[in-house]
């Protein structure tokens, strides 16, 4: 049943329908793997072992019985440690909440196990969602020396991307067929392509947030990070109640493909091969590749700080300031960084980038997808990370640039690995368009596999 575990979510769900594989068995696999891989204390903050074996046993029944929910009943399933789950701790990660235990599902969860999702318990994360690295010293149990730091798939030393960063670990390690985590400014993206994944970022308000601990609930989405296109597009089908896009012929021929400057050109050499390597499978399967600069992106990027760190301190003050010595010092201050803002500043801001928001949609309107390198940069050194503060909010906000437009811009997000270890390539469409995105996105997974 091993091999199994590092198939797509798709591929497993199919060969529950034809038999082949036993979900009840398929989910003892995934449970023995994480007890006893070296990293699985650092992925998972704990594991639903009850409810998962429940869960898988009632999926066997409807599959032997010939009534199963769908493709992905009785797969298993992550879950980040914010999605809410009824009578088990749900911390986000961070000693604020510590002891933290809901009494009922988020409603993202409560609807992927209605579909027979098998929830196999909650992973890692960034303290409170506030990083785009994924390094967390300071949550977890007799753990060292990192408790809440999941490896990186690519490179043992090097932090595996944030906030979604035990999601990411959970699939690139084969402990689970598909994650669930959020997105606020990157926080599926970056680590989906730290780890050689597919992650989807949803268009804000398309999925529900309730049940979700938040970071800003005006930019806070939830998403997949998954081994495959196909497997984004039923995942996200299950969580939004709707039927899953077609992905069959689909093709990038006479697409046209706006590469957002300097986004492009400004980035590290690993970043900029993958994203080279991407335009030219592109371009080699029909799409017309087109170059352009966006002042109204680069206006709302300035708005950032202003933006993020007023709403997330806001949310958290009083938390935060109560126990300041239970955080790691950095996301502390990043989270302090929203202190001093004015009420004003915050409004006005927000006026302005509805006003870009409409510019940039007029200027990428005649395109099928704007595409960018996903991350700048390629997944920062953890021990240099722990000691060079200045390193650490110099890396943060390079990992977080390029998968900020898609926040900003309100659009939907996907990306795909690029064939260069550690890095992705980013296709964002208008809000709301996730299934034209998918499909785009299942064409340029082709592309970039031929």
């Amino acid at each position: 049943m091993r091999e199994w575990l590092t198939r797509t979510a798709s591929e497993q769900g199919r060969a529950i329908g034809e038999g082949v594989v036993d979900p009840v068995g398929l989910t003892e696999t995934y449970l023995s793997a994480i007890k006893t891989h070296p990293a699985g204390a650092r992925i998972y903050a704990r594991l639903t072992e009850a409810r998962a074996l429940a869960e898988a046993e009632t999926a066997r029944s409807r599959a032997r019985k010939g009534v199963r929910r769908g493709i992905l009943d009785g797969v298993p399933v992550s879950w980040k440690d914010l999605f809410d789950s009824a009578n088990v701790a749900t911390e986000a990660s961070s000693r604020l909440l510590a002891g933290r235990v809901p009494t009922r599902d988020a409603d993202v969860l409560a609807r992927a196990t209605q579909a027979g999702g098998v929830c196999l318990g909650k992973t890692h994360m960034s303290e409170l969602a506030f990083s785009g690295l994924g390094l967390n010293p300071m949550f977890g149990e007799g753990l060292d020396p990192l408790p809440a730091t999941p490896p990186n798939i690519n490179n043992p030393d090097a932090v595996p991307g944030g906030s979604s960063s035990g999601a990411a670990a959970s699939v690139a390690f084969g402990l689970a067929a598909v994650a669930i985590g959020s997105d606020t400014g990157g926080s599926v993206r970056v680590p989906a392509a730290f780890n050689d994944l597919v992650g989807l970022k949803t268009s804000h308000g398309r999925l529900s947030i309730r049940g979700v601990v938040p970071l800003c609930a005006k930019f806070d989405t939830v998403g997949p990070l998954a081994r495959s296109v196909e497997d984004c597009a039923e995942v996200f089908a299950v969580l939004a109640g709707a039927r899953a896009a077609d992905l069959k012929n689909a093709s990038l021929a006479g697409r046209r493909l706006l590469v957002m400057d300097p986004y492009a050109e400004d980035v590290r050499d690993a970043p900029a091969a993958g994203f080279a390597r991407a335009l030219e499978a592109f371009a080699a399967a029909g799409a017309q590749i087109v170059r352009h600069k966006s002042a109204a992106l680069d206006a709302a990027m300035a708005l950032s700080p202003i933006l993020f760190a007023a709403e997330a301190y806001a949310t958290w003050r009083e938390m935060i300031e109560a126990n300041p010595e239970k955080m790691f010092g950095p996301i502390l201050q990043r989270f302090r960084g929203g202190a001093d803002v004015l009420a004003s500043d915050y409004i006005a801001a927000w006026q302005k980038l509805e006003a870009l928001r409409e510019d940039f949609h007029r200027e990428t309107a005649g395109y099928d997808a704007v595409i960018v390198p996903t991350v700048a940069i390629l997944p920062p050194n953890i021990a240099r990370l722990m000691v060079d503060e200045e390193y650490y909010v110099t890396e943060n906000l390079l990992a977080l640039r390029n998968t900020r437009i898609g926040n900003l811009m309100g659009s939907c997000g996907l990306t795909l690995p690029t064939g260069v270890p550690a890095t992705g390539v980013m296709l964002l469409c208008p809000a709301g368009q996730e299934e034209r995105l998918l499909r785009l996105g299942a064409a340029a997974e082709a592309a970039l596999q031929a």
